[in-house]
């Protein structure tokens, strides 16, 4: 098949070990960004789309003018690709949801950010490399307690090297997730009040749904201590728009560590949250680990020879091979 990558910014993928997997197919490799009439010139005659997580959106307009796609590949959820678009134009997507497995890289991130921000590492470090020396007073992770907000395999791998750091954990999820939570002798906060007014550090690890858009929100951070931190290595869209930087400015909570934002790239240094003296932040590399890239388009391209062979696998709409379609 003619297989088009998208988005592989660093050119990365051809030096991992998963590549061999396209060695049957005609792979076309794309280091940089293209939208609209751009994306679809360069498309033309891709039988197979690889996508690089939600770095593209996938519409009705792109799927339009590629009459030859015939499968997306990609891993994880899709709210990047408009799927009704691609039933309509018989294309396939394959999505691995990723339950073989948590994110190792993305805890490991979470917990960094976590160390960065109560010790002051990034300030720290850009007043040692101008001349200064011990700029403030940084705070220790072990007592401390760190609120889980979402129950998930990536959450509670965090949780793991929070208890090795001596700290306490505490949950908030859906109502089923806090059943099963407390099944497994964790420690549920009472209420949603509770869980962050009593956090040291509050850690988002929640799926971006229409469910849990915005689901945190302004009244959430101002429960928040003044001396607390925020954590964000899941999605910017969970937190309610414009609400942490508003929180930031209302001291409540006192920082935020995050690894994404509202627009990805985010290539504004004047932009205000970005910009905030009370904000570290990393450019969305939770996933962005040699291992971790293997694993997952190790899965991305079985797909694409799933396909290739009469089988595809991890179908999100199979209704597109069935003769009505």
């Amino acid at each position: 098949m003619r297989v088009h990558i998208l988005d592989d910014w660093h050119d990365t993928l051809r030096g991992l070990p998963c590549f061999d997997r396209l060695a049957d197919h005609e792979v076309t490799v794309w280091t940089d960004a293209a939208s609209g009439p751009a994306l679809a010139e360069r498309l033309q005659g891709a039988e197979a789309l690889v996508l690089f997580r939600e770095r593209t959106a996938i519409t009705e307009p792109l799927l339009a003018a590629l009459p030859g796609l015939k499968l997306i590949s990609q891993r994880s959820v899709y709210p990047h690709v408009d799927v009704a678009a691609c039933t309509r134009h018989g294309v396939l997507l394959s999505s691995n949801m990723g339950k073989d497995g948590p994110n190792v890289a993305a805890a490991e991130l979470t917990f960094g950010l976590i160390l960065s921000a109560l010790r002051q590492i990034p300030q720290q470090m850009a007043a040692c490399k101008s001349g200064d020396w011990q700029i403030g007073v940084g705070k220790t992770a072990a007592g401390r307690t760190l609120g889980l907000y979402g129950y998930g395999r990536i959450a509670r791998l965090a949780a793991g090297y929070a208890r090795a750091f001596g700290m306490e954990v505490v949950w908030w999820a859906s109502e089923e997730s806090r059943a099963q939570a407390r099944a497994d002798g964790e420690t549920v906060a009472e209420s949603r009040e509770e869980f962050f007014a009593k956090s040291d550090v509050v850690s988002l690890h929640l799926r971006l749904t229409e469910a849990t858009k915005g689901i945190v929100t302004a009244a959430d951070l101002a429960q928040m201590k003044p001396t607390s931190l925020l954590v964000n290595t899941a999605r910017a869209g969970l937190i309610a728009p414009g609400a942490l930087l508003q929180a930031l400015e209302a001291g409540t909570p006192g920082m935020a560590a995050v690894d994404v934002f509202d627009v990805e790239p985010q290539r504004d240094a004047g932009d205000p949250l970005l910009a905030h003296p009370r904000l570290i932040c990393t450019p969305h590399i939770g996933f962005v680990t040699e291992e971790e890239l293997d694993r997952q388009f190790a899965d991305i391209f079985d797909q694409v020879n799933a396909y290739a062979v009469g089988a595809p696998i991890h179908m999100i709409n199979p209704e597109v091979l069935t003769p009505s379609a």
